[in-house]
């Protein structure tokens, strides 16, 4: 299904690049040629440096949150952000805070890229089909167009990398004292293909796709919109010349991860959760100590969450809220301020190279 999706939103996404390309060379009085592969790469380009900056920024409150999130709820270890990153400091040292970095900076950069990239390319096809229904070629963006354009590209980086952070989760949880390591990413995979099956990379996809639409589609929604707001009304002289300054523009992406992240939380909790599913041996911090096996045996999304608000309260559903709040305003902010400077710097690169 997965599968079938991502093919799906790829044409779908194809399409939109050239309806787009048409809208703007249209508006300008040109014919439309063909659409330019350097755009395309810098696009990529600055989405993935963006995405690989940011998450290794906030490394430490990552691995914290997904070990709040999945930690057996009879053998507290971690129960607070300082105490949590402490206890790591004190137990793993300081490479124990940036465990799982390298798979979710392997994850991450591609996600971001085609994610930006996706997201740019279905706000101009998306643009193109707004201003033909309306007849009017000087329309904009909605929020709410802005809003699907957004989860468009979410869905779409989220599926074609999902596997990998599948397996990212279980290495994040890993401490010293687990039962059986994961060597890396790559073993990770392997392991799981041979001993749960290939469905199991995609376990917890179902909530990871409907959380995708409140969590990258008001990230980018309330951004963009912010950004023209400010733009506009030029409160307190933020705006000169059409321009927003870099810290501006980190305010704005502070704003837009903090509405995401709150709305969509729960789901990236039982996403976590289901893909513990299966793992026979289980690192401790999922398992318990003397436990040989994970606590977690869901048989669907639904299921998952009964069980989580039945054995351990409506709170469960927001473990790790506090350090994923401080993680999420830099890590946003700084991927959409990245994302803009690095393609700034490609644009000027680019025309002189022409």
């Amino acid at each position: 299904m997965a599968s079938e999706d991502v093919k799906t939103s790829d044409s779908t996404v194809t399409k939109f690049v050239s309806l787009a390309e048409e809208a703007k060379l249209t508006g300008d009085g040109v014919n439309p040629p063909s659409y330019a592969f350097a755009s395309v790469c810098k696009s990529l380009v600055a989405g993935g440096v963006a995405g690989g900056v940011s998450r290794t920024a906030v490394a430490p409150l990552e691995r914290l949150k997904i070990l709040l999130q999945v930690q057996h709820s009879h053998n507290i270890k971690y129960s607070g952000t300082l105490q949590g990153l402490k206890y790591i400091w004190r137990i793993e040292g300081f490479r124990g805070l940036f465990k799982g970095n390298g798979t979710n900076c392997a994850r991450i950069v591609p996600n971001s890229a085609v994610k930006f990239f996706s997201y740019e390319q279905a706000s101009k096809g998306i643009l193109w089909l707004y201003q033909q229904k309306t007849g009017n070629e000087d329309a904009q963006l909605t929020p709410v167009l802005r809003l699907g354009a957004g989860a468009c590209a979410g869905i779409i980086a989220m599926s074609a990398t999902y596997p990998m952070d599948m397996v990212r989760g279980r290495i994040t949880v890993q401490t010293e004292k687990s039962p059986y390591q994961y060597r890396g990413m790559f073993h990770a995979l392997s392991t799981v293909l041979r001993e749960e099956g290939p469905r199991a990379l995609y376990k917890g996809w179902l909530p990871s796709v409907i959380g995708v639409i409140p969590y990258v589609g008001l990230n980018f929604s309330v951004y963009e919109s912010l950004k023209d707001w400010l733009v506009k009304s030029k409160p307190l002289g933020l705006a000169q010349d059409s321009e927003l300054n870099v810290t501006t523009r980190l305010a704005c992406g502070a704003v837009a991860g903090t509405v995401g992240q709150t709305v969509a939380y729960p789901l990236d909790v039982i996403r976590r959760r289901m893909q513990m599913v299966g793992w026979t041996h289980a690192a401790s911090a999922v398992a318990g100590d003397g436990r040989s096996k994970a606590q977690f045996e869901y048989t669907g999304m639904i299921d998952a969450f009964r069980k989580t608000v039945r054995h351990e309260g409506f709170g469960a559903l927001y473990k790790g809220l506090v350090p994923n709040s401080v993680k999420v305003v830099p890590s946003i902010a700084i991927a959409f301020v990245t994302y803009e400077v690095v393609k700034d710097i490609l644009g000027v690169e680019i025309r002189i190279s022409d």
